[in-house]
């Protein structure tokens, strides 16, 4: 069978895929617990008082998006090795989440920015570099929704995939540049009362990036069966004319 012929097997017999709604009550129960867990031990900092504790949605999401990143890269240079379907559309379903993800991590960084910096948001290189790769992931998903051949949307979204995900090493340098953000927060270099919360935070939101990566993936997989079952009928009613 050749590689054509096994993308469109797979596309038009999608699993079924009962798993996700555990994944998802999963995810919603470890989100709210790290929550809880999170503001519930940790006292207020002592300059900041409670607003350091939005570190714990803030920190992992900005984890996930990077991680998202990655995923993006990987799919897309294996859908460029390989041209399967399924690559492009894990490629894709990653870069819909990390675009998620970074939205809220820009959100609630100008949110906590406000009340320390004073301002909503300041050309700062972290933040810079930050915007960059939302804006890179808003272009990879407007490029796939704005190109009509699917092969030709596939390869163009891979390249821009890669693209992507090489803004992530310079997010993470960035605050060495005379940055007024502080240096990255990790459970190695935050205060011990902060450490669990963020450690338990950070793994409810990689759960939170596989559920909705793997929901869009679902998605996908769905809509493409119907566009190939649309396909079929239409030759099938073109073949009873002819």
């Amino acid at each position: 069978m050749s590689r054509a012929a096994e993308g469109r097997q797979v596309t038009t017999q999608p699993p079924a895929a009962r798993w996700l709604t555990p994944l998802c009550i999963l995810t919603l129960v470890a989100l709210a617990g790290a929550q809880v867990l999170g503001f519930g031990i940790s006292p207020p900092d002592r300059d900041m008082g409670h607003l350091q504790k939005i570190m714990y949605v803030h920190v992992p999401a900005a984890w996930s998006s990077f991680i998202a990143a990655f995923v993006l890269f990987i799919f897309s240079v294996l859908y460029l090795v390989r041209k399967r379907e399924r690559h492009d559309l894990l490629a894709a379903s990653a870069a819909e989440a990390g675009a998620v993800l970074t939205a809220l991590t820009l959100a609630l960084g100008s949110i906590w920015g406000r009340p320390t910096w004073g301002v909503w948001w300041t050309w700062d290189p972290r933040l810079t570099t930050t915007a960059v790769l939302m804006l890179l992931y808003v272009a990879y998903l407007a490029l796939r929704a704005f190109t009509e051949d699917p092969e030709r949307r596939a390869r163009w979204s891979a390249a821009v995939g890669i693209l992507t995900f090489l803004d992530v090493p310079i997010v993470y340098m960035s605050v060495r540049w005379r940055s007024i953000h502080q240096v990255p927060s990790s459970p190695a270099t935050v205060d011990s009362a902060y450490a669990l919360g963020l450690q338990v935070n950070g793994l409810a939101f990689l759960l939170l990036l596989i559920y909705l990566t793997a929901q869009r993936y679902h998605a996908a997989r769905l809509e493409r069966a119907a566009e190939a079952r649309r396909e079929e009928a239409a030759l099938a009613h073109g073949g009873v004319h002819v």
